[in-house]
């Protein structure tokens, strides 16, 4: 796959290979493989059998990138106490050095694939393992955490939304998508204690073996807030049969907070799609997915 981002920093092998020898050379002799992958903000590599080096390719805002890779060693380890699932736990964090610009992180390696979102598939036990893991992670107890950019009202993202309803004239019903944004964005926010949350619960960041839950991935977005954007995977992944028997498995939330996370997934697919329409297909079939599913729930939540 090309280049996703104008900015993007070109990342191979040899780039790998020299940060490990400066920086940990213990691992700098394991084999190395790139990962591909349908995230587009980093580059993996898989070193030896049980190890996986996070390399971002692209920061959004100055410092985002060293505040979110510090994010993660810091909290990843205390989090993965509280849960039964596995993560992908950090063990190393690496610097920027002259061959490359930011830090960058080695994590454990989790056996599994991407489930395919594109097929009518069940999964409904699947469904049921989604929402006790998020169950118990929305239970976590670990003071002062950081606040998750996606556990915010709704309203906070209103102006990104609506300009990408308006880059998508002839490509999805505007009025329609319009129409539902406005309701779903003045649903009543969360009012109670602010949670942990996962803040990116797509396809790409779960991995499933035997079509049950293996692990979860990329937590770029952890921190605490409001859990409706972490129930986007009912809408990105499941059929009504198997949503609805994730919804029957969650605990803690009620009406208000479903409604908004079908606004979450309206608006993360609205935004995704435009972007990602002519550089990333599978991301920009998942945004479509994601719009239709939302839009054929309208009426019969």
């Amino acid at each position: 796959m090309g280049k996703m981002h104008e900015n993007e920093f070109e990342i191979n092998e040899d780039i790998v290979r020299t940060l490990l020898k400066s920086q940990c050379p213990q691992w700098a002799d394991l084999s190395i493989s790139p990962i591909k992958s349908t995230g587009t903000d980093n580059a993996l590599f898989r070193l030896g059998a049980d190890l996986i080096m996070r390399l971002p390719r692209i920061e959004w805002e100055p410092g985002s990138i060293s505040k979110s890779i510090n994010k993660e060693y810091e909290w990843l380890p205390k989090i993965a106490n509280f849960l039964k699932m596995p993560i992908s736990e950090p063990i190393f964090k690496g610097n920027s050095d002259q061959s490359y610009p930011w830090p960058w992180l080695i994590s454990t390696w989790n056996e599994g694939h991407n489930p395919n979102f594109e097929k009518d598939n069940e999964y409904e036990h699947l469904a049921k393992d989604l929402a006790l893991f998020l169950n118990d992670f929305h239970k976590i107890s670990l003071p002062n955490g950081p606040l998750s950019r996606r556990g915010v009202p709704l309203k906070k993202v209103d102006e990104e939304t609506k300009k990408a309803i308006g880059e998508l004239e002839g490509e999805i019903d505007i009025a329609d998508v319009t129409l539902l944004w406005e309701q779903l964005s003045n649903i009543p926010y969360w009012n109670k204690e602010p949670v942990w949350i996962h803040g990116d619960f797509l396809p790409g960041n779960i991995l499933i073996q035997d079509n049950r839950l293996s692990a979860v991935l990329d937590f770029s977005d952890v921190g605490i807030g409001d859990p409706a954007c972490d129930l986007i995977i009912a809408w990105a992944l499941l059929n009504p049969h198997s949503r609805k028997f994730f919804r029957d498995n969650l605990e803690g939330i009620d009406h208000s907070t479903w409604e908004r996370g079908r606004g979450w997934a309206l608006s993360i697919a609205l935004i995704m799609l435009p972007y990602y329409m002519h550089s990333n297909p599978v991301l920009a079939t998942l945004a479509r997915r994601m719009i239709e599913n939302v839009l054929s729930e309208s009426g019969n939540t």
